[in-house]
């Protein structure tokens, strides 16, 4: 294998496999109520490695963080309202925990800026995978803007992680953010596939003509929109799984996070769409493993196994939490195997497109006369 393609396959898998942690990190932050754990960004209570007590803050900490916060509310609602969002804007102001004072807790504090140092290291990796796709310039030039367009993707995910700080969780900033991670995972994912192209001659004649690659497939109708409806179907459920995450807190925020057992039955509609989509997701990803099945190539149908085996830990993440009273350990790891689940689906669809554009082209060509 070429070395550039060497160095490219390493850091852009690392920068995925990196953002995945960060996932299951930011899963972690929520469920401890470690979110607000910095008041301020990008230092936290001023400072760039934060306290450990708070008598290392001034006795006026949480009025000086509430006022900055609410100052940089302010200009952001007036820039979204001139843009035309007037109602995200109200939103801003409209949430019941804008103005929410958050006390020093050096545990959550900590929780978090671990978070914000994980997120800047993933920074540093996609920087350096955007320099080393620099090479497929002349090769493949999607590669270096699916790169760099993660890495400027990653600049605007950290902006909108301070927004998620000032606006103290709100729900549509929270979501805004999830989505953008999804969608920096799929390129780099697409990246690092397209990659893979670009080996030696002798290899790229062997995998053609090895038993992965099937000399015929399924009939390709319907099979590429039965692949994207499972996919966004399973980002659907992702972003309906922030707001469920939403209504948690605010429910365990009601009951000063007593009586745990209750909380489900307090949640909203949203939790019940949530919870049907679930079924929506598991028929759409099984129809699609009986069509690919039968013709589908080693690679492949690696990708539709570890689909549904991802697919069957997350429902089963889900019964735990929704019948053993939402268990704080689970809640990352429902996260987290979601956005993997979207991530293998991403790699099925794409895989499926390459074996049939192989297939068609192996195929012998009509004789002209």
């Amino acid at each position: 294998m070429d070395s550039s393609v060497r160095r490219f396959r390493f850091w852009s898998i690392l920068t995925v496999i990196s953002i995945y942690l960060l996932i299951l990190v930011g899963g972690v932050v929520r469920a401890t109520g470690s979110g607000m754990g910095c008041p301020d960004w990008p230092r936290c209570f001023g400072q760039w490695v934060p306290p450990t007590d708070v008598s290392k803050l001034p006795a006026d900490y949480k009025q000086v963080y509430t006022a900055q916060r609410v100052a940089k509310n302010q200009k952001l609602a007036r820039t979204l309202a001139g843009l035309g969002f007037k109602q995200v804007a109200g939103e801003i102001f409209a949430h019941p925990t804008q103005y929410i004072e958050t006390d020093f807790n050096a545990t959550k504090t900590w929780i978090e800026y671990i978070n914000r140092l994980l997120g800047a290291l993933i920074g540093i990796f996609v920087f350096v995978t955007a320099a080393v796709a620099l090479p497929y310039w002349r090769r493949d030039r999607a590669i270096v803007w699916l790169a760099v367009g993660g890495w400027l993707l990653t600049g605007i995910q950290g902006w909108l992680g301070s927004l998620v700080v000032s606006t103290n969780l709100l729900p549509i900033m929270v979501t805004i953010h999830m989505g953008l991670a999804l969608l920096i995972v799929a390129m780099l994912l697409y990246a690092a596939n397209r990659a893979q192209r670009w080996v030696e001659p002798s290899s790229t004649q062997d995998r053609i003509s090895d038993r992965s690659a099937p000399v015929t497939l399924v009939d390709s109708s319907g099979v590429s929109t039965l692949l994207w409806l499972a996919l966004v179907a399973t980002f659907i459920q992702i972003v309906l799984g922030t707001q469920v995450r939403e209504q948690v807190d605010q429910v365990a925020s009601a009951a000063d996070y007593m009586n745990r057992s209750n909380w489900v039955s307090q949640l909203g509609s949203v939790f019940k769409v949530h919870r049907s989509m679930s079924v929506l997701v598991t028929l759409l990803n099984g129809y699609a493993v009986y069509r690919l099945w039968p013709t589908a190539g080693a690679g492949l149908r690696r990708l539709l196994s570890t689909s549904l085996g991802l697919l069957g830990l997350e429902i089963v993440a889900g019964i735990v939490l929704a019948y053993l009273a939402l268990p704080a350990i689970m809640q990352p790891v429902h996260l987290t195997l979601a956005t993997m689940l979207f991530g293998a689906q991403f790699l099925t669809l794409v895989t499926w497109q390459q074996e049939k554009t192989r297939t068609r082209q192996a195929q012998p060509q009509p004789a002209h006369a």
